[in-house]
């Protein structure tokens, strides 16, 4: 097995997304649809300025991506990694 120090680091940027519980319950959402700013905070319970801080940072690593559709943005899982990530988190760890 080769293990290089840029695939580990890329690994911890998205674990360190996956830490902070608003960010992974975002992700959770966007695994099961494509959601916008409001959507997601009422769905978070989060207030809109934080859903959007945590999604700008998630968009700048990639993680998701944005469609605009008239006034708003929807938000979705841009790496097929992550979705098959947080299908393995739900599957271990979904409610039992």
């Amino acid at each position: 097995m080769n293990i290089e120090i840029k695939h580990c680091k890329k690994v911890s940027e998205i674990l360190k997304n996956l830490s902070h519980p608003q960010r992974l319950m975002i992700l959770c959402h966007l695994s099961i649809q494509p959601r916008n700013v409001n959507e997601l905070s009422e769905l978070t319970d989060c207030s809109q300025s934080a859903v959007s801080q945590f999604l700008s940072r998630m968009k700048h690593q990639g993680l998701i991506e944005s469609d605009r559709e008239g006034h708003f943005v929807n938000y979705k899982i841009a790496d097929p990694k992550i979705m098959e990530l947080m299908e393995s988190l739900h599957s271990i760890y979904g409610e039992s």
